[in-house]
């Protein structure tokens, strides 16, 4: 009996489980079968889903561009515009110990200093203001005074015309000559030193990519653009010589212009590296002058200077190319108008320990002298060079610096012809041969500051015969300095 109990509640158990089994089953397949049914029916509501979620990253990513250019406009406002008052000075205590005997050498601060002269001299006092009125725009002022050794007066002399009616009714003119005494070397009439402004300009940087615009008065290709932070090159010979406190270069000795009024263009042809670029620039050939409205150069004609430079072997090697050319107005009716040009090469080698260049030049003047005897004017062509080395003895401590240069101011010079001068082209004469020596020793005790005893002498050789009238036999000019530069607010 108890075996049978057993049996039945077993069986019964049993089915009990199999029913519950199959009705779970089918409570699940009959679930399963909705959620397909509602999950593959409308298949409009994914299209939806799918347009909501695409929209949503849509959002998204106009947030974050938002976001990024309001990140950026954050960096744009944190630009720290330049205001700058920076210059330089240099002079010497100089001893002229040898003073050339025909006064020859106008172009040099010694001209017509005697021998034995010994005094404290500034030759150069630079003051500048550099303001950047954006990121594009940067404007630049440059004061500068520049007196010689020699500073003995010049004379200004005037003529004035003036109409006398008598009182018969008869009218007459009487002219009357005035001479003034003017003070030379940038001097006030007191002969003290007096400013004058050198650079005014605006630069527009990066007018088109890696080129900079920039108009007013300023340096030319000719001397030096090394400004930083702006598309101008860095490459040229008064930068790479670094001792313009003992001399000028040479085309800048012999009167090319360092300066002028005008437009430039100043660029770089590989924006990221800069080892290649150009200038080009077109101005009035009139430094800093103001000349008259009546002067046959102001308004006629201009002067158009271009250069190349590049920078080879990892920038060691630094090459530049360099032309001028202006057309002036007449010396006189008979000669027709003048005209000149110069074509410059430059290079140099420049590494820490030592650097060593060479620029030379040629540069014809068309009419710009003529034969005393015919009046026939002639062209006159120029030919110099220069070599130098500097570099250093104890790093950032003790440097030293050497140069020579030669020059020939006409090539085609006939020694038994006088000639008279009708260019007006610096200080230029066709007669005297020079060659120039430099050198000396730099002891930088702080940074910009330099103390340099150094030499300078100037050999002339007349190109007349020693049998053509005015001909001044060989002499030369020789210095002794203790030369000192500070340069502050750079």
């Amino acid at each position: 009996m108890k075996k049978m109990f057993t049996r039945l509640f077993s069986t019964a158990l049993l089915t009990g489980l199999i029913l519950a089994g199959v009705t779970v089953k089918a409570q699940t397949t009959s679930l399963n079968s909705d959620a397909a049914t509602t999950t593959t029916a409308p298949e409009s509501v994914t299209a939806e889903q799918k347009a909501e979620a695409k929209a949503e990253q849509k959002a998204k990513a106009e947030d974050k561009a938002t976001v990024k250019k309001e990140n950026k406009a954050a960096e744009d406002t944190s630009w720290k515009p330049q205001r700058r008052i920076w210059g330089y000075a240099f002079g010497d205590l100089y001893y002229d110990a040898h003073a050339d005997k025909g006064g020859r050498g106008g172009e040099s601060n010694y001209a017509g200093v005697p021998t034995g002269r010994n005094a404290f001299q500034l030759r150069r006092v630079y003051l500048g203001y550099d303001y950047e009125i954006n990121k594009r725009f940067k404007a630049q002022l440059l004061l500068s005074t520049e007196p010689t050794a020699n500073t003995s007066p010049a004379t200004l002399t005037s003529v004035s015309t003036t109409t006398i009616t008598g009182a018969a009714g008869v009218t007459g003119k009487t002219t009357t000559t005035t001479t003034t005494t003017i003070p030379n070397g940038d001097n006030l009439a007191d002969n003290k030193m007096a400013f004058f402004i050198k650079n005014i300009n605006l630069r527009y940087r990066d007018l088109f990519e890696g080129t900079d615009l920039v108009v007013g008065e300023m340096s030319t290709p000719g001397f030096a653009l090394n400004e930083p932070g702006t598309n101008a090159p860095t490459t040229l010979s008064e930068n790479v010589w670094s001792y313009r406190s003992v001399e000028r270069t040479i085309t800048d000795f012999h009167k090319n212009n360092s300066y002028d009024l005008g437009a430039a263009l100043q660029g770089t042809f590989d924006v990221k590296t800069k080892n290649f670029g150009y200038v080009a620039m077109v101005a009035n050939n009139s430094t800093s002058s103001l000349l008259s409205a009546a002067n046959a150069n102001t308004g006629f004609y201009k002067i158009f200077y271009g250069d190349l430079w590049g920078k080879f072997l990892n920038k060691k090697l630094v090459v530049d190319f360099y032309a001028d050319y202006a057309k002036t107005g007449a010396a006189t009716y008979a000669l027709g108008p003048q005209e000149h040009n110069m074509f410059k090469a430059f290079a140099a080698y420049t590494t820490p320990k030592l650097t060593v260049g060479v620029e030379a030049y040629t540069q014809k003047i068309a009419n710009g002298i003529s034969d005393a005897t015919t009046k026939i004017g002639e062209n006159a062509t120029v030919n110099a060079l220069s070599i130098f080395a500097r570099g250093a003895i104890v790093k950032d401590k003790i440097g030293f610096f050497a140069r020579f240069d030669t020059y020939n101011p006409d090539k085609d010079y006939n020694g038994s012809t006088s000639y008279t001068v009708n260019t007006n082209y610096g200080s230029y004469t066709p007669v005297v041969k020079e060659k120039f020596y430099t050198a000396g020793l730099d002891f930088t005790p702080a940074k910009g500051v330099h103390f340099m005893p150094n030499i300078w002498l100037i050999d002339f050789k007349d190109n007349r015969d020693a049998t053509t009238a005015g001909y001044v036999t060989g002499d030369h000019t020789l210095v002794y300095r203790a030369t000192f530069y500070y340069v502050f607010g750079k």
